[in-house]
């Protein structure tokens, strides 16, 4: 028996448990979140379709990837569509061919990410009919269907990020793929043996999405994320993640992460800063310190980026902000937690508030 063909007898599920059962954490590149680590396992294992719910900059798309990172390299037909392996042929074209020229694919080039969005069409995700292909094989023939990502991720993991935003007509056309694995288009039914593990992102505080259904909802299971559990955890984050071009001192990388924390845990705040607003703080507090002619980042490198990097990633509720800017709060915020306490002697204290 060939790799490959054991490798395709195995569902993808089997494929990671040898390796969710003998490394306790395999998601090397996300710091914290240890529960729903342990729930995504959990649900993989069982070969479930899965929908991560978060904030935005918590890691859910890095989190994704790193279960593809996670999945051994197969041989693949190459220029196939569908990732076929030659032991397991899914395509019209794979099939009437006799002899296969095939390609190494690793588990990251076995990650299909699909955008939600209102444009977002059936034809996109499902396929759709080849014109030209049309008139040369006819107009029912398997040979003029174009597979969509949904068929590409054949083998592979089906990335559906902000899964909420896509309209009600591709949510009702994904039903019958997820329970079924067959899909119907036009006059055609489109049914292969396709073989994914779907993930889906949402994020819940995005108010401009569309209600996903009782029955679409009822095919996966829930996987919350949260913000870093504490500051340790995301100072690692920062670090990893950020470019480094000027030296930040430890009580420095300390305050900015400290105040977006403060900010986060404000009940005048109805959308939170996410992590990225601690990237930008100091990634954007360097730049200030290169151009400025110095390789030490100061306190006033900070302070002169707060509004650029904050302003939009935060939103005041309504009874706050008709009477103040959401720049002028920013400001009024960092002066009274930051500069009037002497942080430089008590932050790592007052951090401890905030894990």
């Amino acid at each position: 028996m060939t790799q490959n063909l054991r490798l395709k007898q195995k569902m993808l599920s089997e494929q990671l448990r040898d390796i969710f059962l003998k490394n306790k954490d395999p998601f090397t590149e996300i710091l914290g979140q240890e529960q729903a680590k342990q729930g995504l396992k959990s649900a993989l294992l069982m070969n479930r379709h899965i929908i991560i719910v978060g904030a935005p900059g918590i890691g859910k798309t890095t989190l994704a990837k790193n279960i593809a990172k996670l999945l051994p390299d197969i041989n693949v037909v190459e220029g196939c569509s569908y990732h076929c392996i030659p032991d397991n042929l899914v395509c019209p074209s794979c099939k009437q061919q006799k002899k296969h020229k095939t390609t190494k694919i690793n588990g990251s080039k076995r990650f299909i990410r699909i955008q939600g969005s209102p444009d977002l069409t059936v034809e996109d995700l499902l396929g759709d009919i080849d014109p030209i292909k049309a008139l040369k094989f006819g107009p029912l023939s398997l040979e003029a269907f174009t597979p969509g990502k949904i068929f590409k991720a054949n083998n592979g993991i089906l990335f559906f990020d902000e899964l909420n935003r896509c309209p009600e007509k591709l949510q009702n056309a994904m039903l019958q793929v997820l329970e079924e694995r067959k899909a119907t288009i036009g006059s055609y039914d489109i049914d292969f043996d396709i073989n994914f593990i779907f993930i889906g992102t949402m994020n819940p505080e995005d108010t401009s999405t569309e209600k996903l259904s009782d029955v679409l909802l009822d095919r996966f299971d829930i996987i919350y994320m949260d913000y870093p559990e504490n500051i340790g955890i995301e100072k690692k984050i920062v670090l990893m993640k950020s470019r480094k071009m000027a030296n930040v001192s430890e009580e420095l990388l300390t305050l900015m992460v400290y105040f977006v924390r403060l900010l986060r845990v404000d009940e005048k705040l109805e959308k939170k800063p996410s992590v990225r607003a601690s990237i930008g703080l100091y990634e954007r507090a360097q730049s200030n310190a290169l151009l400025n002619g110095r390789k030490n980042v100061q306190f006033e490198d900070i302070k002169e980026v707060l509004v650029s990097v904050l302003s939009h990633r935060i939103r005041l509720k309504p009874s706050v902000r008709y009477l103040e800017s959401v720049e002028n709060y920013i400001k009024e915020q960092f002066h009274k937690n930051i500069e009037t306490t002497k942080w430089q002697n008590n932050l790592e204290e007052k951090s401890g508030d905030l894990r």
